[in-house]
Formats: C-alpha cells, structure tokens, sequence
C-alpha cells in the first residue's frame, strides 16, 4: 500500500526526515512513534500527498503522489490531530458536505452517511450541533468523516488525544472493525498501550532517522526485556548493583532517581536483590513496553 525508499523532506535547508525505508502492506496498522520533532509528521504529509518530498523514492496505492497526488487524495481518509470540524453544523451535515467535496451522488452520500452514523454510534445525534458533543463523539465524528468517501487508506494522526480511557477504548474497537474490513490504517501516537493494542508493526523516529522497526512485542523483548523492574535506591545501594545482579538482568538504566532492570524474570530480579541485603525505597515489577524500547533507543521520553 505504502513503499518509501530513502525518502527525505528538507525545509529551508533543515532536514525533517533523513532518508528513511519503510513499507505498508494492505490492511496493516502501520504505527509512527517518536518525540516531538522526530520526523513523523512530516512523513505523515508526504504519504497524504500534502507535501512534496525532497529525495527518495514513494509510492502510496502503487502510485507517485508527485504525478497522480487527486487520484491517490481520493483513495485516503485523514483524520488529523484538531477535528476541524464545523461547529454550526449537525452532525449529518458535516458528513454530507464533506461527502460533496468527493463528487459524490446526493443520495449516496445519504446512504453512507447512515451507514457512518450507526458506525460511530451516532445515529441518535444526527441532527445534534457539532458543538454539543462530547469530546470522544466529535473524534468519532472525525474518523467518520474520513470514510465517507471509502477509503483504502486511513492516516490518523494522534486519533484519541484528551479522550478519557472509556471513549478511548470505543475508538480503538471502530479501528478495529475497520481493519477486519480491509482498510489499512497508519497512525501516530504518543499512547505506548494504544500502539500495542493496534498497530501490527510500527517504527520508531528520532531526529529524523528510523532508529527501530517490527512488531511491538518483536521490539520489546530484542531491546529491553519482557519485564522491568524499577527501584528507588539511596546511592550506596546503587553502586554495583547491576553487577551483582548477574545474569539475571539482560539490560539496566537509570531513570531520573529511579534504577530500571530489564529480565525475563522481574520478581526473580526483586527476590535477588532483597536476598542481598539491599532495601529499596521502593520497586515496582511491570511488563516492559514501548516507552522503555524508546528510552533504551535514544534515552529519553516519546513524549519529550
């Protein structure tokens, strides 16, 4: 659906996306994950056929969005980051106008917008003013939108930000459907847990670069570990401990005041560590994820 080879996008001489390689097959949950400023966007725009590349080779659906960017346009569902919906507006009406800028049949637009509707639950708020609704119903709204026209292809940029965990998880399962459906869906997010529950396979940017690429639990057990281990030590403590520790820890990493131990065994870490004599402040034993994946890559937060 989505082949990039050595693609780069400068502005004024900055480069934004440093030549990256990456592929998109159909009906895949393609993720970008990354800090503020690593690139993501600016890839994002470049596949919406938003803006042109600098370098490199693309093609989204087979085509060059230099030469066939309408065609491929017509093909894509973007659901950005700021509804951008029409306020004044009902629910219905934001469907249908948005169907007409795709030159579709009155009547059609009629009949996929009902179907839109019971979509994204919201057939009893058809003829509700956009500005009466929920944040996590105008997001719902949003992605319907993107579908008016039958996409192929949906990049979602942020799709649950400020949502509450409920409306969150209601997203999540529409995207779901939407990929049992055949739709690829290629989405951004800084939910660690959003792109493990959805996305097949992912990358993750920095400073423009693809530092990591495969599956979620592919990325996690090769760079840190299937379970972590976190500890408030006082110093003394600290010294050594790693060490001390031996086999049982396949990586460590101080996090602010906090020492994070990676292993395939987190209570067995906690045990061996109380059977040295060491008291921790605290500890916490978690299921490593993707935020730890990033700050063993670059050592700092996907939200930084």
């Amino acid at each position: 659906m989505v082949e990039a080879r050595g693609l780069v996008k400068r502005f004024d001489g900055f480069e934004a996306v440093g030549g990256i390689d990456f592929t998109i097959s159909r009906g895949e949950v393609f993720g970008f994950l990354g800090p503020n400023g690593a690139g993501k966007t600016s890839t994002m725009r470049m596949v919406a056929c938003m803006s042109p590349r600098s370098e490199g080779v693309l093609r989204v659906t087979g085509r060059d969005p230099e030469t066939d960017g309408p065609e491929i346009r017509r093909r894509i569902g973007l659901v950005p980051q700021d509804d951008a919906l029409d306020a004044e507006l009902s629910v219905l009406d934001n469907l249908c106008i948005y169907g007409r800028y795709f030159d579709l049949p009155r009547k059609e637009i009629r009949e996929r917008a009902k179907v839109l509707l019971e979509f994204a639950q919201l057939t009893e708020r058809a003829n509700t003013k956009v500005d009466e609704l929920s944040g996590g119903m105008r997001r719902r709204l949003t992605i319907a939108r993107a579908l008016i026209s039958s996409p192929e292809l949906m990049i979602l940029d942020e799709p649950t930000t400020g949502l509450d965990p409920q409306a969150r998880h209601l997203v999540w399962d529409r995207l779901h459907r939407l990929q049992g459906e055949g739709v690829t869906l290629i989405i951004t997010t800084h939910y660690m847990d959003e792109a493990e529950q959805l996305c097949d396979r992912l990358v993750v940017m920095d400073q423009g670069l693809i530092v990591a690429k495969g599956s979620p639990r592919e990325l996690i057990d090769s760079i840190v570990s299937r379970e972590a281990v976190e500890f408030r030590l006082e110093e003394s403590d600290a010294a050594g401990l790693v060490e001390r520790l031996g086999a049982l820890v396949d990586r460590a990493q101080m996090l602010g005041d906090r020492l994070c131990c990676y292993g395939r065994d987190g209570d067995a870490i906690l045990e061996r560590v109380l059977a040295l004599g060491v008291r921790p402040i605290s500890s916490l034993v978690r299921r490593a994820g993707l935020e730890d994946v990033f700050l063993a890559l670059t050592g700092k937060s996907l939200n930084d």
